[in-house]
């Protein structure tokens, strides 16, 4: 049996790197080309050039980018802000109060994100909210907090109560208990969480194309959108475009991955 698994596992990883690979590699070279070029006969002999890229790197494109930091900084703020207390409320309440919250959770997690788009609209209008960063800020929290808690519920069960249990018998009212012993070892799942929320609210678009009037506004997601008009498609400068956007969410995986692979690693009990 395992000497069987080792070819089929060979097979998979090659499948796997030509299914993500190839359409990487084509990105990155149309980039470098020119649009005569995108079209021709050969499609990895050509001569490249930096014009995509000279054209991308503007006023426009550094707008963007910072409109997507403080979108995902804020989401993924003000979502953890929300889902942290909840993961560990539904952690250490059992009963029929955490099954109702659950279902809650995942039929909330179940609508389709196009159902929101009318009603937070009518709703951010009567607010003032339109054309406000803070309004999609608010919007991606609604979203992504569901998710969230449903995430962070496993890593806070996974923190033994009986260390709570003993800092209660040292006197340790509820609230320190929870940031000085329970948030501490659950940190690393806190932590993946917050890398989640980050990358998603990152390349959030509906939100983002509709609760912004002015196009000036628009992020890195929606700016990538107007890149295709009634006029065609600027193949070079959308794959320019795509390369520079996906830098910052690269370092970010790259920053994270062991996190994003190991989990919670920390405040196991002796």
């Amino acid at each position: 049996m395992n000497r069987s698994a080792g070819p089929v596992n060979v097979l998979l990883k090659v499948l796997f790197t030509l299914l993500y690979g190839v359409p990487m590699l084509w990105i990155v070279l149309t980039s470098f080309k020119t649009s005569g070029d995108v079209f021709g006969e050969s499609a990895l002999l050509f001569s490249p050039v930096t014009t995509a890229y000279a054209e991308a790197l503007n006023g426009q494109l550094y707008t963007a980018l910072g409109q997507s930091l403080i979108i995902a900084a804020g989401t993924t703020a003000f979502t953890l802000a929300i889902a942290v207390p909840a993961g560990y409320g539904l952690a250490r309440i059992s009963g029929w109060i955490t099954t109702i919250g659950l279902g809650l959770l995942i039929v909330f997690q179940m609508l389709p994100q196009t159902a929101n788009v009318i009603p937070l609209y009518q709703v951010f209008g009567s607010w003032g909210l339109l054309d406000q960063t803070v309004g999609v800020i608010i919007a991606d929290t609604a979203l992504l907090t569901p998710f969230a808690v449903i995430l962070l519920r496993p890593f806070f069960r996974a923190v033994p109560i009986e260390m709570e249990e003993a800092a209660a018998l040292d006197g340790a009212p509820v609230r320190r208990t929870f940031w000085s012993i329970v948030l501490p070892m659950a940190r690393n799942g806190v932590a993946t969480t917050g890398t989640l929320v980050f990358l998603l609210s990152w390349g959030e678009f509906l939100y983002a194309v509709n609760f912004f009037l002015s196009p000036g506004q628009y992020p890195l997601s929606a700016l990538l959108a107007q890149q295709v008009s009634a006029f065609g498609i600027n193949w070079p400068g959308l794959m320019a475009l795509s390369v520079l956007t996906s830098i910052p969410v690269l370092l970010i995986y790259a920053v994270s991955y062991r996190l994003l692979r190991d989990g919670l690693t920390v405040g196991a009990v002796k």
